[in-house]
């Protein structure tokens, strides 16, 4: 098995930034933030493509299983994210993206997060940065969170139907998904915005 390469970071500033709204917004902001993980790999999905009528495009598949998890997080309101590609999904990943999102948000400023219930989120061995709020969701209720959308999105436009080489392909295809989310805002706030979550903002 190949050694996997070095953890790598995307992604723009997250969450909250008071700087561009200090005279209309205190210092400690409600505006909810979500995360969630993916994982990404050679045995991957396919999704429909479109094709002359009567004919029967191929599409590549693969079923190999090497694969990294894509841990993301956006913030709706700002049209922000930020992500790491980790080789795993557990505790210490878990930790490594908190640290990521605390050090992307605007200085005075407090993230809420919102995140589903596995067992990397809830683990007391976490240590929850000062300036973030986690808000676990529901039991098997993906549909609440947004990030699972953007999932959906990053697969049907540039993941899907594609044979990954080697592991470094799969980080480079990750990495460039999620910079091409993150340089269209206006995207990520139309797929992240729920009305039940910006009531009074």
């Amino acid at each position: 098995m190949q050694s996997r390469s070095p953890i790598r970071s995307i992604g723009a500033e997250i969450a909250i930034d008071n700087r561009q709204h200090s005279r209309s917004l205190p210092l400690l902001t409600g505006e909810p933030s979500c995360k969630d993980e993916a994982r990404i790999g050679q045995k991957n999905g396919q999704v429909r493509q479109w094709a002359r009528r009567g004919t029967r495009p191929r599409q590549p598949a693969d079923q190999r299983y090497e694969n990294l998890y894509l841990f993301g997080a956006i913030c709706p309101a700002r049209g922000k994210g930020a992500a790491l590609a980790l080789p795993y999904a557990d505790t210490e990943a878990m930790q490594m993206h908190l640290d990521e999102i605390s050090r992307r948000v605007a200085r005075g400023a407090h993230a809420v997060l919102l995140l589903d219930r596995a067992g990397w989120h809830t683990t007391d061995k976490l240590n929850i940065p000062k300036n973030m709020t986690m808000i676990f969701l529901p039991s098997r209720s993906p549909e609440l969170n947004p990030v699972e959308n953007v999932w959906q999105y990053l697969r049907a436009n540039w993941l899907s139907n594609t044979v990954f080489e080697t592991y470094d392909d799969i980080i480079d295809a990750a990495c460039d998904a999620w910079n091409k989310l993150t340089a269209a805002p206006d995207v990520i706030t139309s797929i992240g915005m729920r009305q039940w979550a910006h009531i009074g903002h």
